[in-house]
């Protein structure tokens, strides 16, 4: 197993925002890696380094976002907290 996940600044739009992806991902029961590999099979290219700087709080590229919703199943916009 990995190290436990580092808790992010959520007074930020950013750190709620990896909050929320974090939360989506383990719901969905996969790993970062697993993740990444699934936003690569999706159409956008996705190292598990990328994709955990997203979850820690580095906000991601706008392109990736229709993959990552394509891999959890949801519509784009619920990946995005509300405030």
């Amino acid at each position: 197993m990995g190290r436990p996940a580092k808790p992010v600044d959520e007074s930020t739009y950013a750190g709620r925002f990896a909050a929320r992806l974090r939360k989506l991902r383990e719901t969905a029961g996969l790993t970062g890696e697993e993740m990444a590999d699934a936003i690569t099979k999706a159409g956008y290219e996705c190292q598990a380094r990328n994709y955990y700087r997203m979850e820690s709080g580095r906000e991601p590229s706008l392109n990736v976002i229709p993959a990552i919703a394509k891999v959890l199943g949801i519509k784009p916009r619920t990946i995005f907290p509300d405030s």
